[in-house]
């Protein structure tokens, strides 16, 4: 691993193995959201309600996954389906009071676990660490053509 791009993708592969165990633990025992429902309901708070069509072109599943994914979201309460508010033939999927408080509370705990592991890095370094983690997601959204919307 004398390459930096080879040092880069051992990192990143662990950082996703981490970040994983990081937020999964006490999932199943607290009631958090699977991964998938963070997901998308992190995506539908950002753009507001989505069609099946649009989450598809946005995430870049296949319809059928994300059937079983939004009926999943549908049986727990965090998404209600709706109209389409422009007049549109499909029906959309809009998060719900209780997928917002659940949203913030999973948010809440991931920051928490990042609080732990961080906590003896500088206030610049963890600027300059979530800059660069930045910069990679949108050149690889730009490369992937599917940008994910930032405030």
């Amino acid at each position: 691993m004398d390459k930096p791009l080879d040092l880069i993708e051992f990192e990143t592969m662990l950082l996703g193995r981490y970040m994983t165990l990081l937020t999964a633990r006490g999932r199943a025992v607290e009631g958090r959201l699977d991964r998938s429902a963070y997901l998308l309901l992190s995506r539908i708070q950002v753009e507001g309600p989505l069609s099946i069509g649009q989450l598809s072109e946005a995430f870049g599943l296949d319809t059928s996954t994300l059937n079983r994914q939004t009926a999943a979201m549908l049986r727990t309460g965090v998404v209600e389906r709706m109209p389409d508010p422009e007049g549109g033939i499909a029906r959309k999927f809009a998060i719900t009071a209780e997928g917002e408080r659940r949203l913030a509370a999973d948010r809440s705990q991931n920051i928490g676990g990042l609080e732990k592991v961080m906590v003896d890095w500088s206030a610049d370094e963890v600027v300059d660490f979530a800059g660069h983690l930045s910069r990679l997601n949108r050149d690889m959204e730009r490369l992937d053509e599917r940008p994910w919307p930032r405030d």
